[in-house]
């Protein structure tokens, strides 16, 4: 992968796309106060250098799923085939590697109770080689990547203008039909595929895919998320935290992680750490001093695991661009 350095310009655009990856070039370089030419040329740079890539995210709560968190200890020779297995799935996200190299944590979106079973009773405790399986149920998110502050470079009113409208409230979960996951599932790959592409691929016309897509972002059902090392940002130490809360002040803490700029992921889960975390710092002491200083404040927290991410083989979309290395 090439070794990129990321200037004022590149850091503004990047702060954009996490804010809208779908804001078209123009309204991007308007914002920035530099030409749409300017804009395409950094993103094209910087997409074939590895360094980042726009994905459409489907929220699988709004389409009826649950989303579970996924601890796997495997024996040390299987671990990387196990996490490589886990990450060419479509409903997994975030599948790390993580100590000593024989820890996998994952996300999972089940659409089903038969489907989740059939990964979590039936085809990883059938791997000889996974010696331990722990899922959690996410309950509730506080925190979420898409608007992690490590990636912060515009000002509120810059920020206001690629906004997106707020989605809105649905009392059912949305039914997705088979022209939506042939594009859905390109949007996967890249976010930023045109609507003529996509019209293609699914057999309709370009604004008839353009209204559906709109829809389904309203609804919830649809995001673009900013598939981005943290290290590409200065932010080369990750770490998973598993926490164990007391239950009266739980919510109070995951909300105040969720204020704290190293928090890129914070969300309440069943099991006997009830509160599941994922933290960016610029190297070990950043880390150690998040831990003893502010983690160490939240008076109702009883005990916290902590586990450093070695290799990331996914984070969002399909499995794509690794993590940088800078």
């Amino acid at each position: 992968m090439e070794t990129v350095t990321l200037d004022t310009v590149d850091r503004g655009l990047v702060h954009a796309l996490q804010i809208d990856g779908r804001a078209s070039f123009r309204t991007v370089a308007e914002v920035l106060g530099v030409s749409e030419n300017t804009v395409a040329r950094r993103y094209r740079r910087l997409r074939s250098a590895g360094v980042l890539r726009v994905v459409g995210v489907v929220n699988g709560v709004a389409l009826g799923h649950s989303s579970w968190a996924l601890r796997l200890r495997c024996t040390p020779d299987a671990a990387g085939a196990v996490a490589a297995a886990l990450a060419a799935r479509s409903d997994t996200s975030y599948v790390h590697l993580l100590s000593g190299g024989t820890e996998i944590s994952c996300n999972v979106q089940s659409p089903s109770a038969a489907e989740r079973d059939a990964l979590l009773l039936h085809k990883l405790p059938r791997t000889s080689r996974v010696t331990a399986v722990s899922a959690h149920l996410l309950l509730r998110a506080t925190a979420l990547p898409a608007a992690w502050r490590g990636a912060a470079r515009l000002s509120e009113e810059q920020a206001g203008r690629l906004r997106p409208a707020p989605v809105a409230a649905v009392p059912e979960p949305v039914a997705l039909d088979g022209r939506d996951r042939v594009v859905l599932e390109l949007l996967a790959k890249d976010g930023r595929t045109g609507y003529r592409e996509l019209a293609a691929a699914a057999g309709s016309a370009d604004s008839t895919v353009k209204r559906r897509l709109d829809a389904l972002r309203r609804s919830g059902v649809l995001g673009y998320a900013l598939d981005l090392s943290p290290a590409a940002l200065g932010f080369p130490t990750e770490a998973r935290l598993w926490m164990s809360v007391r239950p009266s002040g739980l919510l109070q803490v995951a909300q105040a992680m969720a204020e704290h700029p190293e928090v890129s992921f914070a969300a309440l889960c069943t099991g006997p750490s009830n509160l599941v975390a994922a933290v960016n710092c610029r190297h070990a002491e950043d880390l150690c001093r998040y831990l003893t200083e502010r983690v160490a404040t939240l008076d109702a927290v009883r005990s916290v695991e902590t586990a450093p991410v070695i290799r990331t083989l996914k984070r969002t979309g399909t499995a794509g661009i690794p993590a940088v290395r800078m």
